[in-house]
């Protein structure tokens, strides 16, 4: 049984998540792991998703404020045992769903050229590709993306 759950960033089951992540972007970027981490921090994020199978965490993501119209998506991750099974397709509909009933109408996101497997959910599910923003901008190795909602 798969179950959706509404939080934020102090969650346990999401601050694990996480930590799982950063060990993953920390081999895939290495070099650059210290620049890319100074900006996914989560300590004050208030909009959490994390997904459950079977009562056990699976799949996490979270949005924050950019601007008045405009939530980033911040913090997808599926452990790999659980990749291929629609989890991470499931997390970003809840969170457009969330950010739609919040009254914002966009989203937007950074991702890495050694994630393509983040580039390509992306595209499916409707984001496109846009210049870098804010900190990426002159980064190499960022892929920037939005979707209207």
């Amino acid at each position: 049984m798969i179950q959706v759950l509404r939080t934020n960033s102090s969650h346990q089951d999401f601050i694990n998540l996480v930590a799982e992540l950063d060990k993953d972007l920390a081999i895939r970027d290495g070099e650059d792991h210290s620049f890319y981490a100074q900006f996914n921090t989560i300590a004050t994020i208030k909009y959490v998703v994390v997904l459950y199978e079977n009562n056990k965490p699976v799949a996490c993501g979270a949005i924050k404020h950019f601007d008045t119209a405009t939530f980033e998506v911040k913090r997808m991750y599926v452990p790999e045992e659980f990749r291929k099974r629609g989890f991470a397709t499931k997390v970003l509909q809840e969170l457009e769903l969330w950010s739609k009933e919040l009254q914002y109408h966009y989203l937007v996101l950074e991702t890495g050229l050694q994630q393509p497997e983040a580039i390509a959910l992306y595209k499916k599910n409707g984001f496109t590709i846009i210049p870098n923003y804010g900190q990426y901008i002159g980064i190499e190795n960022s892929v920037c993306f939005k979707k209207e909602i």
